[in-house]
């Protein structure tokens, strides 16, 4: 099923992250709409020291010799990372993307120990349905930032009145803003914080969204509290119901799998196993972090091998700069090591497939035990396009749980930034027959 693209322009959207000028005004919170007294209005705020020692580290970078072969085979090419860091110096303006961001009300509070910064956005509309989209690595709020605004105000991008949203976008544990995660933190921590976090928003029930490590949260959250949960979304399939090849296009799939487990994959296992020992470096250097993002912005993005062909300079040194002013690369990679699912065997043959596995396995047998499962909706963007796509008939039956599986020959890893009208006309098409419910 594939569903019509909405009348939003791609280019006008995505200029959400990169000028500031094009950051439309979002709706003012109303005074009701954080209930407990403990959520604080929160600015991002960047002090003229900082960005004068970041342009004097990156003045002084230490450039390691060139990578024989083809450009980006090792890794981050060093001309373009040269080009990028130069334009970061010169002409990047920080200023102009840090009042862009704050253009957005973003708050912190305290769940459980945790200190989490959000987003929170509500409609003008007040029948609009709450909607808690969850980012993953290495995406940051960041990502989902070109998507709010239709969202939110959806007669004014294409849409009818009754799709409005009220958008949440929390930071992960780790994450930007947010506090570091603590000792016991697992990824199963993190659905009972967003509970936590709609239940002092005053949200009793709602929708989610996620990708990457988002994508597993929906149906976590679904899982614990099911009569509060309208849909669960995410990019991707449904769940597969048959694994072993049976045409030349499945065991090309497959074969395309390995490939990217041998090549693709070392960040998750140097992430998952000794994730302190890179957070120095990357702590450090500010190029070093440019190199460790920029990677998998090409690798995971529709972008044929040019980032620039789906993120401008400005939009990637604005994600980048989120991870260098807070300090944050080190304990937002920890996500991985406290998974555990990279310091156990079997490896390395399942280790490319670990994160795609990971979403609603547990979630689906809980919901299952609780005798409901809350509508699904799955929209189908190519995704990793350093990897083959999944063919369709890897699916062999749709559940009757499912109730969008969109299909678009456009769009990686990061649909809400690279694909936002996409993104955006499947969350009305899925929950418009919900919102009732």
């Amino acid at each position: 099923m594939t569903v019509p693209q909405t009348t939003v322009d791609r280019r006008t959207v995505l200029k959400l992250i990169g000028a500031a000028s094009a950051w439309p005004a979002v709706a003012p919170a109303p005074a009701a709409a954080q209930t407990q007294s403990d959520i604080q209005r929160f600015t991002i705020s960047v002090s003229d020291d900082n960005l004068a020692d970041l342009r004097r580290r990156l003045r002084s970078t230490r450039w390691p010799p060139d990578a024989t072969g083809e450009p980006w085979s090792m890794g981050t090419d060093r001309a373009y990372l040269q080009q990028l860091v130069a334009y970061w110096i010169d002409d990047y303006d920080w200023r102009a993307q840090e009042a862009a961001l704050n253009r957005f009300d973003h708050f912190t509070t305290m769940i459980d120990g945790y200190r989490i910064h959000f987003i929170h956005q509500p409609s003008r509309n007040p029948s609009a349905v709450p909607l808690i989209m969850t980012h993953g690595y290495p995406g940051t709020f960041w990502e989902m930032l070109p998507s709010v605004a239709a969202l939110v105000d959806p007669t004014a991008h294409g849409g009818a009145a009754g799709d409005a949203f009220h958008v949440v976008v929390p930071s992960l544990p780790g994450y930007g803003y947010s506090g570091e995660p603590l000792a016991d933190f697992t990824p199963g921590t993190v659905p009972g914080l967003w509970i936590k976090l709609m239940d002092k928003l005053g949200y009793d029930r709602f929708g989610t969204y996620g990708s990457d490590w988002g994508s597993q949260m929906g149906s976590r959250i679904a899982a614990r509290v099911p009569d509060r949960v309208i849909g669960v979304t995410t990019p991707g399939q449904p769940p597969r119901t048959r694994f072993e090849p049976r045409t030349a296009e499945e065991r090309a799939y497959w074969e395309s799998m390995d490939r990217y487990t041998a090549e693709e994959t070392a960040y998750q296992l140097i992430q998952g196993t000794k994730p302190q020992s890179l957070a120095y470096g990357l702590t450090d250097s500010p190029a070093g972090v440019a190199a460790w993002v920029v990677e998998k912005l090409r690798a995971w993005s529709d972008c044929q091998g040019n980032p620039e062909n789906k993120f401008s300079k400005d939009e990637i040194l604005t994600l980048v700069s989120i991870y260098w002013h807070t300090g944050s690369i080190g304990t937002a990679v920890r996500i991985y090591y406290s998974s555990g699912n990279f310091r156990t065997p079997p490896a390395p043959r399942t280790v490319g497939l670990t994160l795609e596995n990971l979403r609603g396995r547990q979630a689906s047998a809980q919901q299952q035990a609780n005798g409901r499962r809350a509508p699904e909706g799955y929209f189908d963007f190519y995704g990793i396009t350093s990897r083959a796509r999944p063919p369709r008939s890897l699916i062999e039956e749709v559940p009757d749980h499912v109730r969008l599986w969109s299909y678009h020959e456009t769009g990686g890893h990061f649909p809400a930034a690279e694909e936002p009208e996409l993104l955006v006309g499947d969350l009305r098409t899925f929950f418009r027959p919900l919102r009732e419910a």
